[in-house]
């Protein structure tokens, strides 16, 4: 059995849908208290926080396998990655996936909880992905409403990787041999810049969208509503001044899949009814 932590998310829950139709035994988990409305039939849904172990032992029981995600919040909130990864072992987890974030492999955000996977004991794998694709759904009220995108550094292009191809390297690495002790940086094929993204999504929904270029402080502020002081000011280094490693196209996608990543303009038009 396989344990997907986020299971909600822009990552897990296509996880958990590839997972599901590859015929493996999953348990989906989320905060929330009820399964949500897409978890595929067969799928176990369990509720359990991270920042608490001793939910996540009767989780556990049974799998062989889990993953892991990291985010702002888990770092706002102190989780401890050793009671986590302890429960997992007790409860019989030999492998993990952990998603952590392209920013630890260049110093801009903490390797702590990183580390700790790696010294757990288990059989692990790392993936690293920098910006994701759907970070452009930040911007779907205002492109719904005003047919504007407002966001820094309009010209600073990153390769923003799809979700979908994160969880596609996930999956690969929780049923695929090969990739213990590997650590993957995930990005998409091309650099894209927030300008460009503005004219991508306004490209699928077949109208103009016009882009308004904040100030770094306003951006600051605006970010500061809903992450750790910390997570904004690296987020920020990354968008406004990118190191040569951060706006590297990476092939580690195309390695793991045998195909070259998602661009942007696709992910897009898969997601043009958000934006409408």
């Amino acid at each position: 059995m396989m344990v997907v932590t986020g299971a909600t998310g822009n990552v897990g829950s296509p996880l958990v849908r590839a997972l599901a139709q590859a015929g493996e035994q999953v348990t989906a988990l989320s905060r929330g208290g009820s399964a949500p409305p897409d978890v595929p039939a067969g799928v176990r849904h369990r509720r359990a926080d991270l920042a608490e172990p001793e939910s996540l032992k009767p989780v556990f029981d049974g799998a062989d396998a889990l993953f892991l995600m990291y985010s702002g919040d888990m770092q706002a909130a102190g989780i401890d990655a050793g009671a986590v990864l302890d429960a997992a072992r007790s409860g019989g987890v030999r492998r993990v996936v952990f998603l952590s974030s392209q920013g630890v492999g260049t110093g801009r955000h903490s390797a702590e909880f990183e580390d700790g996977v790696k010294g757990s004991g288990l059989e692990w794998t790392v993936l690293r992905p920098g910006g994701f694709a759907s970070n452009a759904f930040q911007w779907a009220q205002t492109v719904r409403t005003r047919r504007t995108v407002t966001a820094p550094f309009g010209d600073v292009a990153l390769p923003a990787v799809d979700p979908d191809d994160i969880a596609a390297v996930a999956g690969a690495a929780l049923r695929e041999p090969g990739h213990g002790g590997a650590t993957y940086v995930l990005t998409g094929p091309e650099p894209v810049s927030p300008r460009q993204q503005a004219a991508t999504i306004g490209n699928a929904l077949g109208e103009e969208v016009r882009f308004v270029e904040q100030s770094r402080t306003e951006a600051r502020q605006q970010m500061l509503r809903f992450m750790p002081e910390p997570v904004v000011e690296a987020t920020l280094g990354i968008l406004g001044d990118p190191s040569p490693e951060e706006q590297r196209v990476s092939p580690d996608v195309a390695r793991v899949l045998g195909r070259e990543p998602g661009t942007f303009a696709g992910w897009a038009m898969r997601n043009v009814a958000a934006f409408r």
